[in-house]
C-alpha cells in the first residue's frame, strides 16, 4: 500500500470518527423554547411544550416526543431512520406515515415527513457550536392543506 493510500484512508476514517463524535454529541433531551419560536401565520400555540429525545447510534437516529401543550391530551411520536437520506416507515401517526434523515454537515440536518412519499414538511435542524440549542426551521402543509413555516428553539434538558 503506497504512503498516499494510507494516508488517504487515515482522513477518511478520522472524518467518519468526527462525524460519529458529533452525532453523539446530539443525542439527548431537548425541550421547546416558545418564547424565541414562531409560525409564519401568527397561530403558535401558546403555551406550546414539545420534549425530544434525540438518540444518534449505528448510523441512525431514534426519535422519541412528547407534546403535552395541552397537559389533558399528550401527544407522543416515535421513529427510527437512517441517517443516509433513505426513507423509513412510521407508525401510529395520522399525518405522516414515513421520514427521511439526511446530514447535510457535521451540525445540520434535513428531516423530511412524508405521506405516501409525498413531502408533508421539509425541516432543517441546525446544532447550534454551544451544544445547548437546537434550531428547527421549515415549512410544513396542515391536513386542511395550509402551509406555513416555522422556527423552532429547543435547549438541551
Amino acid at each position: 500500500m503506497t504512503m498516499s493510500k494510507i494516508i488517504t484512508a487515515g482522513l477518511a476514517l478520522l472524518m467518519f470518527a468526527s462525524a460519529a463524535a458529533a452525532q453523539s454529541n446530539y443525542s439527548g433531551s431537548w425541550h421547546s423554547l416558545a418564547e424565541r419560536s414562531s409560525w409564519s401565520d401568527g397561530a403558535f400555540p401558546k403555551g406550546f411544550s414539545l420534549t425530544i429525545d434525540l438518540k444518534f447510534e449505528d448510523n441512525k437516529l431514534v426519535y422519541s416526543s412528547a407534546n403535552d401543550t395541552d397537559k389533558n391530551a399528550v401527544q407522543h411520536l416515535s421513529w427510527t431512520a437512517p441517517l443516509d437520506g433513505t426513507i423509513a416507515p412510521v407508525a401510529g401517526q395520522p399525518r405522516f406515515n414515513q421520514v427521511s434523515v439526511k446530514p447535510l454537515g457535521s451540525n445540520q440536518y434535513q428531516i423530511l415527513e412524508l405521506k405516501d412519499g409525498d413531502v408533508i414538511v421539509g425541516e432543517l435542524w441546525t446544532f447550534l457550536p454551544d451544544k445547548k440549542t437546537v434550531v428547527r426551521w421549515g415549512i410544513g402543509k396542515s391536513p386542511a392543506g395550509v402551509s406555513r413555516a416555522f422556527i423552532e428553539y429547543f435547549a438541551r434538558k
